[in-house]
């Protein structure tokens, strides 16, 4: 098979500069890949000129629902890519990390987009800032999606969630993708990439594939691209060096090389739950793909007194590994992605035992089931040791990307925080210990060297998701030798590709300009009360004054009585007067909502349907007996929700007879649609 590209809006099928693709299984030909000839400054401008427009006239919600029908489509076919992925080495547990974790990763962006980003092509970013004394000046940060394309060159150990990972939040973003495989295990991307065109799910130009080498690519890119990167140090820093790359400022993402640290804590003795909590961790990272995952344990560090029984352990434990055809269901740990990378990992371990020396393994040697150590990536798990490690310098430096670990003793926690950081940061860290003080003391000992930090016992244990699994919602990357970027992390990830620019102007200008209204904005009057106005109806800055209520001494005591808050600053006039913050008794705060309601409702049946919350509650001045609140009530913001009603945010201002704020809050309603309104919606079921 040749590996086509899909390239500006077609597939482009190579005719010479072949790369072979062999199975790391048994080494038979897979597949031929070849990039030449390929125009990659049309592939850039086509996703410019066509895919970049047709994603932003989406809005956020828009493009989570494509991603959500992707990632339904992917999941029901995800035994075809299974079947693929054998010849990776990966086993089952393996795929399931790699393609269910890709297609989890979709849904999750789908998920939190429709509940954390506007139904919008723009994202509000913070809060209003006054500039100006008299409020007519304001300004506000906006992100917008960047008129780029986003590019990713990823490596070979995840064809599909390495792909899919990259591709959600920049697609949520609006900025189109450029992806280049790793050619090792090209097939796998291009299989799921072909299920993507064919679907015809995302628009034209929102995804292109490169099959071979980048070629001239990197010449084409501009300032308001994205490259992100995944693999080895050496080929970071020449994608980082670039020429173009440099001047343009194209922003550059590197999650590269990492010294995955597991410690284990002084209290977590042999016979512990933490410790065999870290034991079983340290051998399911060292055989998870083979040890090809850039967040697997690389150093183990355990106090001195607990080194021979972790090694012990660790010995029994990787004794019954069955290593074999990753289609058997009694193999634990396939092969690796290829005889180059078998190499690579062989080559490394001879640095590492320089100062290191062999627990158990043989780099050279192994038994296979179902499959031939001769023709197949096959590797032995090895577990080496370095008792002097303060002392050492490679084991800090060299990471074997394969199964290989490394155990090392400290005699002191000050000391496993120090050798931690010899690693010169990391993507993920995992401390083993049932004592909240010494956790305390490691994790904000090496929290600045590391993206990630999971910190597992007994009481979390059976719900941890592990060492090195990556999650959409926390931020994937890590400082230093990691890379010093960030990928994932919720939102985060999806703002990577987007621009944060500070708007300047009048609040009427800003309002309309961000669809949000803030106070000193126009307001707007309309005949009727504002609750009897559906969704479509209601204006922004829509606005409703009431009428005003005066607080009695009565009123307060009958709250108390009726809830059971009789708070003394309520009920104790001279314990009132103690406090500095009220002049006497004063007004519950919960009073105050409760009235302020009375004066702004209409209570008839209309298309207001819900009162689902407050949000930013906050009490300025106290009311004390006597005193006079009005109310004001504004449309802040509408965001739809389904076709039948919409969400709508109200600003709420409770002020007393000088025109003091005494309290706002953000009241949140759900409000009927011409679509969803009608009598029997209204008026409701007799029942």
């Amino acid at each position: 098979m040749k590996l086509q590209s899909y390239a500006s809006g077609r597939w482009y099928e190579a005719t010479a500069g072949f790369a072979r693709v062999t199975s790391a299984v048994d080494g038979r030909l897979l597949a031929e890949v070849s990039s030449e000839g390929l125009d990659f400054g049309a592939m850039m401008r086509y996703a410019r000129e066509v895919g970049g427009p047709k994603l932003r006239e989406l809005t956020f919600h828009d493009r989570a629902a494509m991603l959500k029908s992707l990632a339904t489509l992917l999941n029901e076919r995800k035994l075809e890519f299974y079947d693929l992925s054998y010849d990776t080495g990966a086993t089952k547990r393996d795929n399931a990390f790699d393609i269910d974790g890709g297609i989890g990763t979709l849904f999750a962006y789908a998920s939190r987009a429709k509940k954390e980003l506007p139904d919008d092509r723009f994202v509000i970013d913070g809060d209003l800032e006054t500039v100006g004394k008299k409020g007519t000046f304001v300004a506000r940060h906006i992100l917008t999606p960047l008129h780029g394309v986003a590019v990713f060159v990823n490596a070979y150990n995840f064809p599909c969630w390495g792909m899919l990972e990259k591709l959600a939040p920049a697609f949520l973003a609006g900025v189109p993708c450029i992806v280049k495989p790793a050619t090792a295990t090209a097939y796998v991307t291009h299989a799921i990439f072909k299920a993507i065109v064919e679907s015809e799910i995302l628009p034209q130009g929102a995804v292109q594939l490169i099959a071979g080498s980048t070629g001239d690519l990197l010449d084409h890119l501009d300032s308001q691209d994205v490259l992100s990167f995944t693999g080895s140090l050496e080929t970071s820093l020449k994608l980082r060096d670039h020429h173009v790359v440099a001047e343009k400022a194209v922003r550059f993402v590197a999650e590269r090389d990492s010294l995955n640290a597991a410690i284990l804590g002084p209290d977590a003795a042999p016979g512990s739950p933490e410790f065999d909590l870290f034991v079983r961790e340290i051998v399911r990272e060292m055989t998870t793909k083979a040890g090809q995952k850039c967040t697997a344990i690389r150093r183990a560090f355990v106090p001195r007194e607990f080194y021979a029984a972790a090694a012990d352990d660790l010995r029994a434990k990787l004794a019954a590994v069955v290593v074999g055809d990753p289609r058997l269901e009694a193999t634990k740990m396939g092969a690796l992605a290829g005889l180059s990378q078998r190499d690579e990992v062989r080559a490394n371990v001879a640095t590492l035992l320089t100062e290191a020396h062999l627990l158990f393994g043989d780099p050279n040697e192994v038994r296979v089931e179902g499959a031939s150590a001769e023709t197949g990536a096959f590797m032995s798990p090895l577990l080496l040791g370095c008792e002097q490690p303060l002392h050492a310098k490679k084991v800090h430096e060299v990471e074997a990307f394969g199964p290989v670990a490394t155990l090392m003793p400290y005699d002191s926690v000050a000391e496993a925080i120090a050798l931690v950081r010899l690693g010169g940061g990391s993507l993920a860290a995992s401390v083993y210990t049932h004592d909240d003080e010494v956790a305390n003391r490691v994790i904000f000992g090496i929290a600045s060297y590391h993206g990630r930090i999971i910190a597992i016992d007994r009481d979390d244990a059976a719900e941890s998701t592990g060492h090195g699994s990556p999650l959409p919602s926390l931020v994937h990357g890590g400082p230093g030798r990691a890379g010093g970027c960030e990928e994932l992390g919720g939102m985060r990830g999806v703002f990577h590709y987007m621009q944060r620019t500070a708007i300047q102007g009048s609040p009427s200008r800003l309002a309309s300009l961000m669809n949000t209204w803030s106070r000193g904005a126009a307001e707007v009057t309309k005949a009727g009360h504002p609750f009897r106005h559906t969704y479509e109806e209601l204006a922004l800055g829509e606005t409703i004054r009431t009428g005003k209520r005066t607080i009695s001494l009565e009123d307060i005591e009958h709250f108390a009585r009726f809830t059971g808050d009789t708070f003394y600053a309520h009920m104790d006039e001279q314990a009132a007067k103690a406090n500095p913050f009220f002049p006497g008794r004063v007004a519950h705060g919960y009073l105050l909502l409760s009235f302020a309601a009375g004066l702004f409702v209409e209570p008839s049946p209309g298309p207001v349907l819900a009162n689902y919350g407050l949000d930013t509650l906050r009490f300025f001045k106290p009311v004390v007996p006597g005193d006079t609140i009005d109310v004001r009530l504004t449309v802040k913001h509408k965001s739809p929700r389904k076709p039948e009603y919409g969400e709508v945010r109200w600003d709420v201002e409770i002020t007393n007879q000088s025109g003091e704020t005494v309290a706002s809050y953000e009241l949140l309603t759900m409000n009927a649609t011409e679509r969803g309104t009608s009598p029997a919606s209204l008026v409701g079921s007799p029942n």
